[in-house]
Formats: structure tokens, C-alpha cells, sequence
């Protein structure tokens, strides 16, 4: 099995699975990322997409799919949901509320996300959190609404955010884990886990993925 670390963090106990020189050939994923035309997918990102070919895709996932199987217990095998390259091109000072907390990828206990950074440690890394005033730190259907409802009555007290990605304790959130960013290492995590990109205060937010911030996220689905 692939080398890796599985840490759990938080009071939910929610597995970090970390695993350093993931492939063998990072360079040319990135070479190949280089040469992409990158577009906005959705409103919530805050930079730009390309696709990964689905050969590169396998390349990469095939090798850990019984190590994600053994710790999220996905025993019925998996489902790629997207993957892409992807660049932070949006300046603090643009943000959009949503934008400068933490996000969850869906409900889903099932829904994993495979985080691959192709930059170091100066492009920042990825924060985990705990939502202060009910204790959470994943989000499930069946919390939404209450988290929705905390969540605006914080915002009513406390006032929005500064326009800024977060990066640390707030009076909303607690920060409870951060992984640095180092070449060619991957995150594995659920994606109801609240989380975002813990970006440096001197952050090159061009959108030129010769220099940009730039990983590979790569959304799986647990079948059954």
C-alpha cells in the first residue's frame, strides 16, 4: 500500500489521510496543467478550472483506491465525480461573503476529496474548522438548517467577515487542523468536513499557472 499518514482531527475524530511524492512524475502534470485553457467553474471558487484527462486521472487514483477503501470504508468501490486543475486568482478584496468561510463540498459522508498540490509550501496549504457556535465540523443534511441558522445570527452579531480568506481562529470559527502545502503531496478527506485554502499574505494571485497556485481536486462519490 501507498506510504501515508492518516491523522484525525477535531473532536469528530474525521480522518486527514496525508501521503507525500503521491506520483512519480508530478513535473509533467505539471507541464501538462501549464499548457491548459483555464474558465470560472460556479460561483463559489475563487479562480479558475481545467479539466485532468481521465488517463491521468486513473493514473493517479487507481494506486490508492484500497487505501481510501480501508479508511472511509468505501468497500463498494468509487465513482469520479470532477477533477481539475485549479488556480486561486480572486484578491481578498474581491472575495464574496460565502467566500471568506469555511465551505463544505455536499452532504455527504460518502463524497471524498483527493487534494494534490503541485506548488510548496509558499502557496499555503488547508485549514480545517470547527463552526463555534454549534460545534460543527462537518456538515450533513441533516444539520444544514441549523447550521444556516447559527450562521446567521453569528453574521447578525458578530458583523460579516473582512474581505480576506480566512486563516485562523475567527469569532465564528475555530481552526482545528492545517496541512501545509509541499510539491506533489495529497490530502485525502471527507467532503462534509468544513475546510478552506490557508493562503499566504503575499500570495501571487495570477491567473499564469507557470506560477499561480495550482492542485489537482479531484471529487470522488463511495458507491452503495
Amino acid at each position: 500500500m501507498v506510504a501515508h499518514s492518516v491523522i484525525r482531527i477535531g473532536r469528530e475524530a474525521q480522518p486527514v489521510v496525508v501521503i507525500d511524492d503521491f506520483v512519480p512524475d508530478a513535473g509533467r502534470l505539471r507541464s501538462t496543467a501549464e499548457a491548459l485553457d483555464y474558465r470560472t467553474l460556479g460561483r463559489h471558487y475563487p479562480g479558475l478550472r481545467a479539466e485532468v484527462d481521465p488517463r491521468d486521472v486513473a493514473t493517479y487514483l487507481d494506486p490508492i483506491r484500497d487505501l481510501i477503501a480501508d479508511v472511509f470504508g468505501c468497500a463498494h468501490g468509487l465513482d469520479i465525480v470532477s477533477a481539475g486543475y485549479s488556480i486561486v486568482t480572486t484578491r481578498p478584496a474581491d472575495l464574496t461573503p460565502i467566500q471568506r468561510l469555511p465551505h463544505f463540498d455536499g452532504f455527504e459522508a460518502a463524497r471524498i476529496a483527493l487534494l494534490h498540490y503541485l506548488g510548496g509550501q509558499a502557496q499555503g496549504g488547508t485549514a480545517f474548522y470547527r463552526h463555534r457556535s454549534t460545534g460543527y465540523e462537518t456538515i450533513t443534511a441533516d444539520r444544514h438548517a441549523a447550521y444556516d441558522t447559527a450562521l446567521r445570527r453569528d453574521v447578525a452579531q458578530h458583523g460579516l467577515p473582512a474581505p480576506a480568506y480566512i486563516a485562523g481562529d475567527t469569532p465564528l470559527y475555530e481552526r482545528i487542523a492545517r496541512f501545509e502545502a509541499k510539491p506533489n503531496r495529497a490530502l485525502i478527506y471527507r467532503g462534509h468536513l468544513l475546510h478552506c485554502a490557508d493562503m499566504p499574505d503575499d500570495l501571487d494571485f495570477t491567473p499564469d499557472p507557470r506560477s499561480a497556485r495550482l492542485t489537482v481536486n479531484t471529487f470522488l462519490m463511495a458507491r452503495g
